[in-house]
């Protein structure tokens, strides 16, 4: 390596896609620095995924306490205590920050607790002093975006809600993505009351249209208010301290809490990429190659601050991608393509492949298996809960290009499935494969006959 630089790499921000990077590329013999102004693991490990699943389990107990009745259980007095979840749940992201910092420190990668600045296309102000790097990596991630109404600075984002002091007994959620109803459904469990404000006909743009309207119903069924093509026209205080949110139609509701769950926008402001020559594309996220190069030749830009495809494995992939592309001597790209996905929504959704509009667009014809049912636990239970499942086939070549699932282990379900339709299997290969009975999986080897078109 050249030494007239003092790294071979310097990284922007130690979340998922920072780490996996330094490491890597450490392994590989580079000398790398890594810089962090707020917490190692970044959003995915402090505020997004990690502490989003634990308040989604415990807000889970409470419909599992219900349900036990129906197989004989006789449950008594409960309580929550939010205080004492919040605790926990921050113990565990103070491990995991350290685990993060033991995983850099072993590899040899140098931490710099600060904020980093690019001065040109080689050189970092960090600190009151200037690295010299052969190679700079951008892995800033993204941040919550707020719109620009009246009173917005009265609302929380996902960021601060994992640090409320108290439970909300009413809260207003704005935004109809992954983040906002797994919000709902977290808040709900622990005994909120919860409105959704989304701005369009139904949620979760970019997911199969089924999905969509099945999931919408079995939040209603739980008594989630979902309000469709609404926005909010201005917030103001309320009484005792809670929140007077007026809508664009004219009504208004009062709530302890408002919390936007309106997008994420990426992390590129102030860092000076300006000065080293990258480009930024009209949302101002980084535009970059298959290989994540930017328009500066010796910059490049990974995870969610490049908005191509914003989940957390993903962003490693693309991580060890740039690495080993680097330092490796052999360059490697990350497939987009059957990126399996999921919303840990109540109930869950777990999807991977394309859509049925995707695929009708894509190929033309193509076959649509569907399956509607009962989950045998809520057979005694009692509770009116539906699973819904999705297979989309391309007739020409019988190959399963989709498939999609609300219900219970949804997530676990589909990460199985995300396997065969990465290995290109056949509708005839489901057909073919022998399924574990009972079980909610076995529908999709079980599926035969085709919806109408």
């Amino acid at each position: 390596m050249a030494e007239k630089y003092d790294l071979d790499l310097f990284v922007i921000g130690a979340g998922s896609a920072g780490v996996r990077a330094s490491r890597v590329a450490a392994s590989l013999g580079a000398r790398v620095g890594v810089a962090e102004e707020r917490y190692l693991g970044g959003t995915c490990v402090n505020v997004g995924c990690i502490p989003k699943k634990l308040l989604v389990y415990a807000s889970e107990f409470s419909e599992a306490f219900e349900d036990s009745a129906g197989f004989g259980w006789t449950i008594g007095e409960r309580r929550f205590d939010w205080n004492k979840l919040v605790a926990n749940k921050n113990v565990e992201i103070t491990r995991l920050n350290g685990v993060y910092e033991d995983l850099l420190i072993n590899a040899g990668v140098k931490i710099l607790r600060s904020r980093a600045r690019i001065v040109d296309a080689h050189t970092i102000a960090i600190g009151g002093e200037r690295v010299a790097a052969k190679y700079i990596l951008v892995a800033t991630g993204g941040w919550p975006t707020v719109p620009r109404i009246p009173g917005a600075e009265l609302a929380i984002t996902s960021n601060e809600a994992f640090y409320l002091d108290r439970m909300p007994e009413r809260i207003v959620i704005v935004g109809g993505g992954h983040i906002g109803l797994e919000f709902a459904g977290i808040f709900h469990g622990l005994g909120a009351r919860v409105t959704v404000i989304h701005r369009g006909e139904i949620f979760l743009r970019g997911f199969d249209d089924d999905l969509r309207v099945a999931l919408a119903a079995e939040m209603r069924k739980r008594g989630i208010d979902l309000r469709f093509e609404t926005l909010v026209s201005r917030i103001d205080r309320g009484d005792g301290g809670g929140v007077h949110v007026t809508l664009t139609q004219g009504a208004a509701i009062d709530a302890s809490l408002i919390m936007f769950a309106t997008g994420r926008t990426a992390n590129t402001h102030g860092i000076g990429l300006e000065d080293a020559g990258v480009m930024l594309d009209g949302v101002g996220a980084i535009v970059v190659d298959r290989y994540s190069r930017t328009s500066a030749k010796n910059i490049y830009a990974i995870g969610d601050v490049t908005n191509r495809k914003n989940l957390t494995p993903v962003a490693i992939a693309e991580g060890r991608a740039v690495a080993e592309t680097l330092f490796g001597k052999r360059a490697m790209s990350v497939d987009y393509d059957n990126v399996p996905s999921a919303v840990f929504s109540q109930p869950t959704i777990g999807t991977v492949g394309l859509t049925e509009a995707e695929a009708r667009q894509r190929f033309g014809e193509i076959d649509i298996y569907k399956s509607n049912f009962r989950p045998l636990k809520h057979t005694l239970s009692g509770r009116d809960e539906r699973t819904f499942m999705k297979l989309i086939v391309d007739r020409k070549t019988d190959r399963v290009v989709g498939c999609h699932m609300m219900g219970t282990d949804a997530s676990e379900i589909i990460q199985g499935f995300a396997v065969a339709l990465q290995c290109g299997a056949t509708k005839a290969q489901f057909d073919a494969t022998i399924g574990i009975h009972p079980t909610a999986a076995e529908e999709f080897v079980t599926m035969r006959e085709k919806a109408p078109a």
